[in-house]
């Protein structure tokens, strides 16, 4: 400014330009606070521009994905694991329709006696034939299972003996019990004194030993385990024929 209150001339080319200074600097909050929300949102731009470069390059994708394939692999065997767990587990142990596993023994039964409870005769067990020899466990709970296997030996014309250890004989009365009358004349008690039966083939759930037709019968037996009333009758007939 020159001294008549004029801009002084600029020799520099650059447009004129008005100049105002606040008396107060408290004038100047609202510039300051505009420049501060523009610097925010510029950092705000940029992070988001970051963040978006990274998860496009290569270096983030490609491990993502190699992730990805790791865990649906890992997914795959466990449940191929699993399911084969599942079979093993259920298809040794009849039940619900399966076919109840036969063991053959090739053995013949051992040297013994049964006696009948009701007369008190006695039952060679070497002289056996087309029989089958139900074993009764403790708390067995399996009326309807003995029921079902004295059928199949009335149906095939085979001997049955439901047979009691001195530990399971009071069981074995209290089922044959339960049974109809008819089937009480064909499924008499018989108590195996000294465990013979028990000792040479595994108890496990109802067992039957099964002794088959001459001329196989002197020569080998077969037992069957955890037998249910829903199993399919057709590998013990099989094993009964022989």
């Amino acid at each position: 400014m020159n001294s008549g209150g004029e801009p002084e001339r600029d020799n520099t080319g650059l447009p004129p330009v008005d100049i105002e200074i606040p008396d107060d600097a408290r004038e100047l909050d609202r510039d300051v606070q505009a420049y501060y929300r523009e610097q925010r949102a510029e950092r705000r731009r940029l992070r988001h521009h970051r963040l978006h470069g990274r998860l496009t390059r290569d270096g983030i994708l490609l491990p993502l994905l190699a992730c990805c394939l790791i865990l649906a692999l890992i997914t795959g065997t466990l449940l191929t694991v699993f399911t084969a767990t599942s079979d093993q587990d259920l298809a040794p142990v009849p039940g619900y329709g399966a076919s109840p596993q036969v063991v053959h023994t090739r053995q013949p039964l051992p040297p013994g006696t049964l006696t009948l409870t009701a007369s008190g005769r006695q039952v060679q067990l070497q002289r056996l034939a087309k029989a089958l020899l139900v074993l009764v466990p403790t708390a067995c709970d399996c009326s309807a299972a003995i029921s079902w296997l004295g059928r199949i030996a009335v149906s095939e014309h085979a001997s049955i003996y439901l047979v009691g250890t001195r530990q399971s004989l009071s069981e074995a009365n209290h089922l044959h019990s339960g049974l109809s009358a008819s089937l009480q004349t064909e499924v008499p008690v018989a108590v195996d004194d000294h465990a013979l039966l028990a000792r040479k083939y595994p108890v496990k759930g109802l067992t039957a030993v099964i002794v088959a037709k001459p001329p196989l019968a002197s020569q080998s037996a077969a037992y069957a385990q955890n037998l249910r009333a829903d199993d399919s009758p057709d590998p013990l007939v099989q094993a009964l024929n022989g």
